[in-house]
């Protein structure tokens, strides 16, 4: 029961805070919460990504993530489709997502993209992790392979070197289960803002570096925000470490294994008082680029 009481306790918590699944790497990931990013890397670009939470907690969120986004033949547009599979106690969902992007240039080195994502999430409880009263309590019955589609939009400014980014990927507000105005998970509108910069540290272009900022705002938790920095070495090596405000530090590294793949991973230590009670968070992602004779791509990107 001690167990279950854990499982249940962080559910909530995570339900009523985290909301969107959270990543330490967001810089590599951003179709995840910005649809205005398909296509702009100028390369069909295939992304892969297991992350493990609050290491040795039963119940911690378990997340993985598989997204392709690519610009269409020559044209403004960009397409992008992903899924992502989050795992917190008894609960399983899945959230499939279809984004469009139109880019039009505002200079000879920016675009200016706008976004829109179509979502359809299926969620899931698995009642035989809980221990109640009522077995036949409709409650918890509502609660298993639960459909709700959604819609959001962003727009992302960027050109090779730098980007800002302000999105919404959920407009719309769901409740999983509402019964006299109580919810057991309520989906909230969740507000991003991300920008990030590359700079050039010696006239050979050897050693990048570059800061990046996440900021999420949803109603009900505090303001999150997330900055990190990474340091590119050769086009080839990124070691790099983040802070997100009054939560966690993590750790990152990186290496441009091909022209076209990349692997990266990242450590979180938890600075709540959660730290007691895990080891910390794991995340590892795969990036493959696949290029074509009009590729525009020449050289590895931080983003």
């Amino acid at each position: 029961m001690k167990k279950l009481g854990l499982i249940f306790m962080f559910f909530t918590v995570v339900c009523s805070a985290q909301q969107d699944s959270q990543f330490t790497q967001y810089m590599y990931n951003t179709i995840e919460i910005n649809p205005a990013y398909a296509g702009s890397r100028g390369v069909l670009s295939a992304f892969g990504l297991y992350r493990t939470q609050w290491i040795g907690l039963d119940g911690a969120p378990v997340t993985s993530t598989f997204s392709i986004n690519t610009p269409l033949n020559n044209s403004n547009l960009g397409l992008g489709v992903s899924l992502v599979n989050d795992k917190i106690g008894p609960t399983n969902e899945n959230t499939l997502s279809a984004d469009l992007s139109y880019s039009i240039p505002t200079s000879e080195s920016f675009k200016l993209s706008f976004g829109i994502k179509a979502t359809a999430n299926l969620f899931n409880l698995d009642v035989s992790k809980l221990s109640y009263e009522d077995q036949n309590d409709e409650m918890f019955q509502d609660l298993r392979n639960k459909f709700t589609p959604n819609i959001g939009a962003g727009v992302y400014w960027h050109s090779d070197k730098a980007y800002i980014g302000l999105s919404v990927p959920n407009f719309i507000e769901t409740n999983r289960y509402d019964d006299n105005d109580v919810a057991i998970f309520k989906e909230k509108i969740n507000y991003y803002l991300m920008a990030g910069y590359v700079f050039n540290l010696d006239r050979l272009e050897y050693i990048k570096f570059k800061p990046a900022l996440l900021t999420k705002m949803v109603e009900g938790a505090p303001l999150q925000v997330d900055v990190s920095g990474n340091f590119m070495f050769n086009d080839k090596f990124v070691l790099g470490v983040a802070y997100r405000w009054s939560a966690s530090v993590s750790a990152m590294a990186g290496f441009q294994v091909t022209k076209g793949m990349y692997i990266g991973y990242g450590y979180d230590h938890e600075t709540t008082r959660l730290q007691k009670y895990n080891s910390g968070s794991h995340e590892i992602f795969l990036r493959f680029d696949f290029f074509n004779n009009y590729s525009k791509l020449t050289s590895p990107r931080f983003f």
